[in-house]
């Protein structure tokens, strides 16, 4: 996800440029389980100080669901908007600092190549589920043994309450 975007920042601003994605990202993170392509769009648009970048893109995502922790595929819809901001000047060819607040992952490189992988990585962290179930009716875990009840009943001896609880328990 690595566009060339020297062209771009000699413009005036207000030029823009559109690109379609369609990349796999699969290992963009060793603790996420990316199974499908990148696929959108972003469109890059020149401001006084930099690129501003907007898009939307979606991919599946492997999660473990919240109820009985079998794996299960989940779409995950990104939406990115960030500011690039040179690393070099563009006329005179000098390096220009790091600004207040600026992050090196949201910077131009020396051959003003902008690189998305970095704010797609962490935007995938912000826009997966919470929690993910893998299908509405999961009945989960048994709290005693701790066996998937979607694939049958445990056979575990439930164990008798204590009776003076009996009042609490026609409350839920």
């Amino acid at each position: 996800m690595k566009f060339n975007v020297a062209q771009l920042l000699k413009s005036t601003a207000g030029a823009s440029r559109e690109y379609g994605l369609e990349e796999d990202i699969a290992g963009i993170d060793p603790d996420l389980d990316i199974v499908g392509p990148l696929v959108g769009k972003v469109k890059f648009v020149r401001t006084g100080t930099g690129i501003l970048v907007t898009g939307h893109a979606h991919t599946e995502a492997r999660v473990a669901c919240r109820r009985c922790l079998a794996l299960t595929s989940v779409p995950v819809e990104l939406d990115l908007e960030e500011e690039f901001h040179p690393s070099i000047d563009m006329i005179t060819g000098a390096t220009l600092p790091l600004g207040d607040g600026e992050d090196m992952a949201t910077r131009t490189d020396a051959h003003h190549i902008l690189d998305l992988t970095e704010v797609v990585r962490q935007g995938l962290w912000l826009a997966l589920p919470m929690s993910a179930v893998c299908s509405p009716d999961c009945q989960g875990l048994c709290s005693n043994c701790g066996a998937n009840l979607n694939e049958g009943p445990c056979g575990c001896q439930r164990v008798e309450e204590d009776p003076r609880l009996a009042v609490l328990r026609g409350l839920l």
